[in-house]
């Protein structure tokens, strides 16, 4: 007879212990993807990775709401009713959780359809299916929570410290970046913020942020070192000459005076003989300028500077890092500056 209390004692305990484990996991997965969400740079992600891809898509901000604390929520909400006993909270438990295992079924199809693996998501999505089986089998059995006020205050405890430990980690941590930027970062001269610069010369809006930007750069012009990296898109028919002209400056030594040249004249004059034109405006001898326009090598540039911006996962011009922020796509002239100031004070 005590053999068969001590069985059913068992039983009802372990599907509760078990389920406490697993939301701790799932709080912690949940609470690192919600630091990256939070800031301009991943820290636990990798910038290339699943997560990144995860990140871009329509599934990422339901109701401009970071998903990862739509599951931080969801998780804490299941987890709370586990440890309350009685029909009706084994019931709404496992409604809830039943409710998130098809969310999280439907984010792991996702990731299969875009061939891609977001470990920290799959953790989540993974650890709700095994939470909604947990539930389900804990209402239909009668399973109870152990009703002591210890198993409470643990459980909550360890619920806590499972989304408070990866937030404090976060904070220690710097933002990951692609390997193509590091080595950007790497090459920067001592004392000076690296730049680094995906451009279209003929891109409005990345004309629309060099014109932002230049004002700040030229204040700051002692402690930044910009690199550009040219990636001239087909939708523009002048920006393939635009990016062989500026490489054609870095290569003769007029990499600043011919970028601002071609950033200040307008679209239509980007063609191969308008280029040829800034470049000689600029102090260039033109058959050195068509020589090297003409080299094999400046066309190899621009391809390794395209498979540069594809490394680090770009989708959008203009694409900047300053420092190890990104910053992608139009930004508010406010933003910038406080990129750039916040990264001048770091040095």
């Amino acid at each position: 007879m005590q053999h068969g209390r001590r069985m059913t004692k068992t039983t009802k305990q372990w599907p509760f212990w078990t389920g406490v484990a697993i939301s701790c996991v799932a709080l912690m997965a949940s609470a690192a993807l919600l630091f990256d969400y939070m800031k301009p740079g991943p820290v636990f992600c990798a910038v290339d990775g699943g997560c990144g891809l995860m990140r871009r898509t329509v599934f990422a901000y339901p109701l401009g709401v970071p998903l990862p604390l739509f599951g931080i929520v969801g998780l804490l909400a299941v987890s709370l009713l586990g440890l309350w006993p009685g029909r009706r909270a084994r019931l709404a438990r496992a409604v809830l959780a039943s409710s998130g295992a098809l969310v999280a079924a439907g984010l792991l199809i996702v990731q299969a359809i875009y061939h891609t693996l977001c470990p920290y998501c799959a953790v989540v999505d993974i650890a709700v299916l095994t939470l909604a089986s947990l539930a389900v089998m804990a209402a239909a059995r009668g399973w109870n929570p152990p009703d002591t006020t210890l198993s409470r205050v643990v459980s909550l405890g360890s619920f806590a410290v499972a989304i408070a430990f990866p937030l404090a980690l976060g904070a220690t941590r710097q933002p990951a970046v692609p390997e193509v930027i590091a080595s950007e970062l790497a090459k920067a001269p001592p004392g000076k913020v690296a730049i680094v610069d995906f451009v279209d010369f003929e891109c409005p809006f990345c004309r629309a942020a060099h014109a932002d930007l230049s004002p700040w750069l030229e204040q700051h012009r002692e402690q930044v070192s910009v690199a550009r990296k040219h990636v001239p898109l087909p939708v523009h028919g002048h920006a393939l000459d635009a990016a062989r002209a500026a490489c054609c400056g870095e290569t003769l030594g007029k990499a600043d005076d011919i970028a601002e040249a071609l950033f200040a004249a307008a679209p239509a004059e980007l063609t191969r003989e308008g280029c040829e034109r800034i470049a000689v405006t600029q102090g260039l001898s033109l058959e050195r300028f068509r020589a090297c326009v003409a080299d094999p090598a400046t066309d190899a540039k621009i391809h390794a500077d395209i498979a540069s911006f594809r490394a680090t996962q770009g989708h959008g011009l203009p694409t900047l890092w300053i420092g190890r922020r990104k910053l992608e796509g139009r930004q508010d002239p406010e933003k910038l500056r406080a990129a750039l100031d916040d990264a001048v004070r770091a040095l």
